[in-house]
């Protein structure tokens, strides 16, 4: 018999991974952690589910957390940022996946009459605040010289941050990725005016035969700032399973979009920036989706993978963090308040509101500067509805990553009911339930939360998991069999 001695093991997580292999029910925390298929950060939850059959009162199933290896029940975070969780991100970009192509063409409840429909493909993006370094290239592919008259490489650091820090407009930057989903808004808006004025119609005749349906997704440019991918299509006025009039064409809708851009404006006043202009940029793009199957960039079926695949990024692909800089303790106030409501203040963060100095994150000199930004205009009254200092990770934008119309296809909700539904049912056939009709059923339980992410030792085993996962999807890729 060999006896290893645990503590000339260097690494305390290989040590933690001994002990949980040589647990007695080490099988049961394996389990566990290859159902959350990879998660990298799990939410620990620890309580008790007691499931009845409310006919006979018969008490089919227990099921108590402490009997777990881990004393807790461990659930996927769901995170939809790759940089937090891979492995959940990637479930959230395979539902908008679906969710964007049943709008396309059909599925999840939505007609496959919905393909034709007059639909378009259209980029919005934010204006100049000044000129940036960037690696241009000609109509035939080649390299053109930047500003500064060097050849960037595609990975060169210095693409989208200022040519002249010091003449940039860093608060136009902010206010504008703080306001871009009010530009989205008026923009739809506008949008249903033009198709109406196309069509020689009033607002409201025009809603009596068509209904503009949408799905939009946003990605962050390397210089910072915040713009739009948005599938449009027009509808009958009860949504997807009616088409549109045949004079509502994808040339109407075309023509309108460009012209509804044009218009979007929204003013901001201050005394301390003056008064801004903020509207959408010169580099407006619109084309028709053809239907998948056809000799076209632009199909169904590569709009929905393209869309999906922004879906779950953040602002961190442009450099900077995917986590508030708000001290949690005091919740950015820069005090923490007493039972009686007395202030009391934040030694976290010596009355900042910072969680951490600016200076000490690990960012790039042009992100630093429009974090910097957001945390000077977030102490302004006249700013103060539009969270700066929160969303200053973001460089301002507090908006959602992907919307939707309602008419537009199915929803997240939906995808993901019908996936914990499978689950239950596997979770019954995997506990020997009988197969009755779970309205009979009635599961009472109680749940807390315990806190999220692994024992090192198990980090470790998930990783192992994500990384064989990743290996046969790459096989699976290649053709494999």
């Amino acid at each position: 018999m060999v006896t290893l001695d645990l503590r000339h093991v260097a690494s305390p997580a290989v040590r933690d991974l001994l002990h949980l292999v040589n647990h007695p029910d080490f099988d049961r925390a394996q389990q566990q952690i290859e159902r959350l298929g990879g998660c990298t950060e799990p939410v620990r939850l620890t309580g008790h589910t007691t499931t009845v059959d409310i006919t006979t009162g018969e008490v089919l199933r227990t099921y108590t957390s402490s009997d777990e290896p881990t004393s807790s029940l461990l659930t996927a975070c769901g995170n939809r940022r790759a940089s937090r969780c891979p492995a959940c991100s990637r479930l959230y970009a395979a539902d908008t996946y679906h969710l964007i192509r049943a709008g396309l063409s059909g599925g999840k409840t939505v007609p496959d009459t919905v393909r034709t429909h007059p639909r378009v493909f259209v980029t919005l993006t934010p204006p100049s605040f000044g000129p940036v370094h960037n690696r241009l290239t000609t109509p035939g592919g080649d390299i053109r010289p930047c500003r500064c008259r060097k050849l960037h490489e595609p990975t060169d650091a210095l693409i989208g941050t200022p040519l002249n820090p010091g003449t940039y407009d860093y608060e136009g930057a902010v206010l504008f990725n703080a306001h871009a989903s009010a530009l989205w808004a008026r923009f739809t808006t506008y949008l249903r005016r033009e198709i109406a004025a196309r069509l020689g119609m009033t607002q409201k005749a025009a809603r009596a035969v068509l209904r503009l349906s949408f799905a939009k997704v946003a990605e962050y440019q390397q210089r910072g700032l915040v713009h739009f991918h948005a599938v449009i299509r027009l509808d009958g006025p009860d949504g997807n399973s009616q088409p549109p009039p045949p004079y509502a064409t994808v040339a109407v809708l075309t023509k309108a979009a460009r012209a509804a851009a044009a218009r979007v404006h929204v003013t901001v006043e201050s005394d301390a920036v003056g008064k801004r202009e903020l509207g959408w940029g010169e580099q407006f793009d619109v084309r028709e989706i053809a239907s998948f199957g056809t000799d076209a960039e632009f199909t169904d079926q590569a709009v929905a993978a393209y869309v999906a695949k922004y879906a779950t990024k953040s602002a961190d692909a442009s450099g900077t963090l995917d986590h508030t800089l708000l001290c949690r303790p005091c919740q950015g106030r820069g005090a923490t308040l007493l039972p009686h409501g007395t202030p009391l203040p934040c030694t976290a963060c010596d009355g900042t509101g910072q969680a951490r100095p600016l200076t000490r994150l690990p960012v790039a000199r042009h992100v630093r500067q429009m974090i910097r930004t957001c945390w000077k205009l977030g102490r302004l009254p006249e700013f103060a509805h539009l969270k700066l200092r929160k969303w200053a990770h973001m460089l301002g934008f507090r908006g959602h990553f992907s919307t939707k119309s309602r008419s537009y296809s199915t929803t997240l909700g939906a995808l993901r009911d019908v996936r914990r539904a499978w689950r239950t049912e596997q979770a019954r056939a995997h506990a020997g339930l009988p197969e009755s009709d779970p309205s009979t059923t009635l599961v009472v339980g109680r749940w807390d939360y315990l806190g999220s992410g692994y024992s090192p030792g198990a980090a470790l085993l998930a990783a192992d998991v994500w990384h064989r996962k990743e290996l046969e999807r790459q096989f699976a890729a290649e053709g494999g069999c």
